[in-house]
């Protein structure tokens, strides 16, 4: 698993071309190239968790390279998936929403994160731990059925 990912909020229409390219190289590069790699060296019946976000389906104004880097991601997910058929090597993706890491808390105005923990019908932002779970379950015998799937832990924001 890897969690390399950038973010630069702008409309679609103000965003700096070195910004987008720069989202990109972050976020569909470094999936690719960890992907290609893991391909290479995960052994047959091993599983590998690409970070996705919910940003996908919520499609915020302000978010357009992101949300387009993240489902490339999700592209590259289901792609390899297919690509390891016959190794036993399951491919997901985890889209988190809002999650209260350490950097989005530091990054994060407090009345922005308070709007955003009120979004989910579950009422609060996402911990690392609720994260890690379903990490834990899609590396664990129970995951097994589960590849080239993109798994929204998000509290049902979307």
């Amino acid at each position: 698993m890897h969690t390399a990912g950038i973010n630069r909020p702008a409309a679609l229409t103000d965003l700096d071309l070195a910004d987008f390219d720069e989202i990109h190289r972050v976020n569909v590069r470094g999936t690719f190239v960890v992907g290609q790699q893991a391909s290479r060296r995960v052994r047959d019946g091993g599983s590998i968790v690409n970070v996705s976000s919910s940003m996908v389906r919520v499609a915020p104004p302000g978010l357009s390279a992101y949300a387009a880097s993240k489902a490339a991601v999700d592209a590259l997910t289901r792609i390899l998936a297919k690509e390891l058929r016959g190794r036993d090597i399951t491919v997901n993706a985890v889209a988190p929403g809002p999650t209260a890491t350490a950097a989005f808390l530091h990054s994060t105005p407090a009345d922005e994160q308070e709007q955003l923990a009120a979004l989910p019908p579950l009422g609060r932002l996402g911990t690392p731990d609720d994260i890690a779970g379903v990490v834990s379950f899609l590396v664990s015998a129970a995951g097994r059925w589960v590849n080239g799937q993109v798994v929204y832990a998000n509290g049902g924001l979307a």
